[in-house]
């Protein structure tokens, strides 16, 4: 069915990615955005809405707002202000969520993905700060549902996209884009599991060639980049069945199941006109001067884009290097630090991508609780080089740095692998191997090259692996020559 999408419907997505902001406090209020707290412990009179309380606006807030939109070549509204947006349900106590409506904080911008080596731009609408609500928590038991009101208050600001996403893989990197600059930034987790980064999908599809958009399903409660992509193909192909079958795409709120894998029918799609938006009549508008905008601007990072583009400008590593080294900013801190101590770049990419990140993702922990530092991984290339350990030494070398946080120059003392250089024990060694395996070196002599790697392989085992192989591979052939 996919594929009939292709040849015959254009699919049309549109995201709105929440981001919780990492203050200490409350967008409007001094209480606490503290994660995992007992529930209703982080609360008090004005983010609870209670009569007679006035909200206070945290400039940290507008601050790291106005760092997402610089980031995202957006334009910062000199003026903005916020909005009522009024709606009933447990978990919002005012009856209403203070967010932003016809004056947001940041108007456009884009963000740059790449599909099959191809460069797209996905262009932003806007950027616009709010509260979040409570949480209801379902499913305790009988007919009851309970609500968590810590998270009311917590600032988000919110990133609506263009509907220029044609497909769930654009919609994947797009929002890996977001959360990877986000997290440069310092100014989200964006962590998935806690819903500190979440999104809303707004789903289409059109006959191929028609510019109309269609009429679009919105898609909530998904919170994983796998769960994404599974639920944009499960309503892609539900709306083609239902356009291909004579049906009509009815406008909707869907809940994503991931136990059943599918898409379910929530509520009808409200309107902007059914929340009743009006001015906050308790904030004034928030005036961002120049000076202001650029105080933030000098905050701004080395963003992921530009740090690629120079560590494969100054590194010369390779570009898929590059991006996999930059993916988060810890982890290219960590690259750099480790080519400042010695500067052997490609040779400490491989380390890394390799063997460090494959154990720290079987650990399930990021490259900050790395029990192996950079100075390490560069001291054990060094030693590499020097002829001091082999490359198969370093193998054992890194397992044991990374069990125990020793120095490599420490286990190769402690565990004796210090790589033999010493020609005349090499040659007891080969001379031995040759002795015991004379059908294959006859062979050999009599032209199959291919079995050096056997010799080679046999001195090694007998050597524990510490004999220099540019020097095994030079004194078997000059034997067997």
């Amino acid at each position: 069915m996919l594929d009939k999408t292709k040849d015959k419907y254009e699919v049309v997505i549109g995201l709105e990615v929440h981001a919780q902001l990492l203050t200490k406090s409350k967008i409007f209020c001094g209480c606490s955005t503290k994660f995992g707290a007992s529930p209703n412990t982080q609360t008090c009179p004005v983010c609870l809405g209670l009569p007679g309380v006035l909200p206070v606006l945290n400039k940290e807030v507008v601050n790291f707002a106005i760092m997402m939109g610089f980031a995202t070549n957006g334009d910062i509204a000199p003026n903005s202000r916020f909005a009522r947006k009024n709606y009933f349900y447990p978990d919002l106590p005012k009856g209403y969520q203070i967010s932003q409506y016809e004056q947001p904080l940041v108007i456009g911008g884009h963000v740059d993905i790449s599909i099959d080596g191809t460069v797209k731009r996905i262009g932003l609408t806007r950027i616009h700060m709010e509260e979040d609500a409570g949480k209801s928590i379902h499913g305790g038991g009988g007919n009851t549902s309970l609500v968590d009101l810590n998270r009311t208050g917590v600032p988000l600001i919110e990133i609506v996209s263009e509907p220029d996403i044609r497909s769930s893989e654009e919609a994947v990197e797009y929002l890996k884009k977001l959360r990877e600059i986000v997290r440069y930034l310092e100014i989200c987790d964006g962590n998935m599991d806690e819903g500190s980064f979440r999104c809303d999908a707004n789903v289409s599809i059109r006959p191929v060639g028609e510019t109309t958009l269609g009429t679009k399903a919105e898609v909530k409660n998904m919170n994983s980049f796998k769960f994404i992509q599974k639920a944009l193909e499960y309503e892609i192909e539900r709306q083609v069945e239902v356009v291909e079958g004579g049906g009509r795409i009815i406008q909707e709120t869907r809940l994503w199941d991931s136990d059943k894998g599918i898409t379910v029918s929530m509520r009808s799609k409200e309107e902007a006109h059914d929340y009743r938006y009006f001015p906050e009549p308790d904030l004034v508008p928030v005036e961002v001067s120049v000076e202001w905008k650029e105080e933030v601007r000098k905050r701004l990072p080395e963003l992921p884009d530009e740090k690629r583009n120079r560590f494969i400008r100054d590194y010369e590593i390779p570009d898929y290097d590059a991006m996999v080294l930059t993916s988060s900013r810890a982890l290219a801190g960590f690259y750099e630090e480790a080519v400042r101590v010695y500067r052997k770049p490609k040779a400490i990419s491989n380390w890394i991508m390799g063997d460090l990140l494959r154990d720290l993702n079987l650990a399930g922990i990021e490259v900050e609780q790395s029990p192996v530092k950079p100075h390490q991984i560069a001291a054990m290339v060094k030693m590499i080089d020097d002829g001091i350990i082999s490359g198969k030494i370093a193998k054992t070398v890194f397992e044991d740095m990374y069990k125990t946080s020793k120095d490599p120059d420490v286990i190769v003392k402690e565990k004796g692998l210090v790589q033999i250089t010493d020609e005349s024990a090499i040659e007891g060694i080969v001379d031995k191997v040759i002795a015991e395996n004379p059908i294959q070196a006859e062979a050999f002599r009599g032209g199959k090259d291919k079995l050096i790697g056997f010799f080679v392989g046999q001195v090694m085992k007998l050597s524990g692996g510490k004999a220099n192989p540019a020097a095994v591979n030079e004194i078997i052939k000059r034997k067997l020559s």
